[in-house]
């Protein structure tokens, strides 16, 4: 398998994860998407040197690996591509802040190996968060809770219809791949004089797939407004689950827990 049709695999494994009926998955969406943005709003407020406190933040999505059922290396490796970019983001801060903030038994660490270790953490928690939230609900239960926001129906269309054309795009690619690799055996990636016409059918055969997908959608009912609210209304387990975890994570904020434990200890 190709690597298109691989990501393509991968889109719809994320899609199969969220249909499934776990206790997680069952829990209103717009709770979980509050909760989901309240996680990230916090993890960022954290000042730069404050490790201890964004590891501590660590505790909410290993509580939700367990309740939805995921495989945290499945995530991981899911995320690889991602991951090690958002790891890069601070990777030069040791050579600018050289001044010590503090020993570990014996090594001085400065300032700038602090700030890179805590932005590390902050990209890692961030994009598990976001994978939890996409792993556990449905494109159209998120555009739901968006319009029940209030956000405009236009931009909620516009992403619910991205997101399904996604896997439109990726999987037209994947074919255009495979007949080329059948024209061209044993030739490694695309010549440089077959590019241009390459992706100007791309995009011919994707818009019409998809206006044929939109025109489908709309003789079963699609509409802006109806169809991507949520059947159900809140309930006392999504109010439970909102409250719960928006008070453990207020707390989390505010208490230094990973240093409460090491005080213990000490």
């Amino acid at each position: 398998m190709s690597r298109i049709g691989n990501a393509a695999r991968n889109i719809g494994k994320l899609d199969e994860l969220a249909r499934r009926d776990t206790w997680l998955n069952r829990i209103h969406p717009l709770p979980k998407l509050l909760v989901t943005v309240l996680y990230l709003v916090l993890v960022v407020s954290f000042s730069p040197r404050q490790l201890t406190g964004v590891l501590g933040m660590a505790i909410y999505p290993f509580i939700l690996f367990e309740f939805g059922d995921l495989s945290f290396t499945s995530a991981l490796y899911r995320m690889r591509i991602i991951l090690p970019v958002v790891c890069l983001v601070g990777v030069l801060n040791p050579i600018f802040d050289r001044e010590p903030a503090l020993t570990i038994f014996g090594v001085t660490v400065t300032g700038g190996v602090l700030t890179m270790l805590s932005l590390m953490v902050k990209g890692v928690l961030t994009v598990l968060a976001t994978y939890l939230l996409i792993a556990t609900t449905t494109v159209e239960s998120v555009c739901g809770a968006l319009r029940m926001l209030h956000i405009p129906g236009i931009l909620v269309t516009e992403f619910l219809l991205i997101c399904r054309y996604v896997s439109v795009l990726l999987s037209e690619a994947d074919r255009m791949w495979q007949a080329y690799s059948m024209r061209a055996p044993g030739q490694r990636g695309v010549a440089a004089g077959a590019w241009g016409s390459m992706i100007g059918r791309l995009l011919l055969r994707s818009m019409d797939r998809a206006k044929a997908l939109y025109q489908s959608m709309c003789l079963r009912g699609f509409r802006e407004n109806s169809t991507l609210l949520p059947v159900k209304g809140l309930e006392s387990k999504d109010l439970f689950y909102f409250a719960s975890f928006t008070t453990t994570l207020i707390l989390l904020r505010i208490f230094p827990v990973l240093e409460l434990i090491g005080r213990l200890f000490v």
